[in-house]
């Protein structure tokens, strides 16, 4: 290594130089002894000197598959087709990239016998995704053929999903629409963006419910599902949403999580062609800190 790399820290520097690594990998490949400093294992946040040779032994991670757990499930309607599940916040959807327990399939897979396998083995019964810190409705195909069936509704945008946020800052219009492409952000990989003229189409449309001293409650209804949508729409109008650091908020440490809740879903059961509409309350520590912020006018009906 070079004198100008002097003072960093370990995992921070290989980071840089392995991008496409993520940093729990590296930090378990440093764990491992699978990186050495002038040839001994060393912590990660070992402070680099001037002329000290860094070898790295990359290890593949250990393979993907989703494993029975009894984890409590909130059931908000079921038939013989489907299941909806209130997520609850920090609950990963599947497994993948340094997640392997306490995800949502994993508890599925402990309390239905069989579900639809469309999806592939790590997915079973996915339809559609929630991220990991938003909470609320999530629909589960028990079969192949209700999946089929489901997927083509989402496809198609026929259902219609409703979220409850918090964001910081005053909304000025009552209502709006944000019609803007979404892509991966260039520079930032973990974020998306809405800065760019390519990307994959979406759209939002708001309402304000409730207004506070430095925040606006608004229900989010989405015509698409691209990855991130709600926190990139909002965040592109310097409205982030409440805690989410990725997108630029202010930190909220009480409560853990960004504030983002799909509150309902709307579409029609696989087999009857019947309406169907699925709501899931707003989750206590959501409505506790609605509950904290000043200078609140009164509330309007979601």
């Amino acid at each position: 290594m070079i004198s100008a790399d002097a003072g960093q820290r370990l995992d921070h520097w290989l980071h840089l130089r392995l991008p496409e690594t993520s940093r729990s990998r590296l930090q378990d490949w440093i764990k491992g002894g699978n990186v050495t400093v002038n040839g001994a294992a060393t912590r990660s946040s070992h402070t680099l000197r001037a002329g000290e040779r860094v070898d790295v032994h990359p290890v593949a991670p250990p393979p993907l598959h989703a494993v029975a757990e009894a984890i409590p499930l909130a059931v908000l309607y079921e038939d013989a087709d489907l299941v909806a599940i209130d997520k609850p916040a920090g609950m990963v959807v599947h497994a993948g990239a340094g997640v392997h327990e306490g995800t949502l399939v994993n508890a599925l897979l402990h309390r239905f016998e069989r579900l639809s396998g469309v999806g592939g083995e790590l997915r079973p019964g996915i339809v559609h995704r929630l991220d990991r810190f938003t909470s609320g409705v999530l629909l589960v195909a028990k079969h192949d053929a209700a999946h089929r069936v489901l997927a083509a509704q989402f496809a198609g945008r026929e259902v219609r999903k409703t979220y409850l946020t918090l964001v910081q800052g005053q909304v000025k219009a009552e209502t709006g629409r944000i019609d803007r492409p979404i892509a991966r952000d260039p520079v930032h990989r973990a974020r998306m963006t809405a800065r760019l003229d390519s990307g994959r189409v979406a759209w939002s449309e708001y309402k304000v419910l409730r207004r506070f001293a430095d925040f606006t409650f608004v229900e989010v209804r989405i015509g698409t599902g691209r990855t991130h949508q709600i926190r990139v729409h909002l965040a592109s109008l310097k409205h982030p949403v409440a805690g989410d650091t990725l997108y630029g908020a202010a930190a909220q440490p009480r409560f853990g999580r960004y504030f983002l809740h799909a509150h309902r879903i709307e579409f029609h059961q696989p087999t009857t062609g019947e309406p169907v509409t699925v709501a899931a309350p707003l989750p206590q520590d959501l409505q506790a800190w609605l509950d904290s912020l000043s200078g609140a006018e009164p509330p309007r009906s979601a």
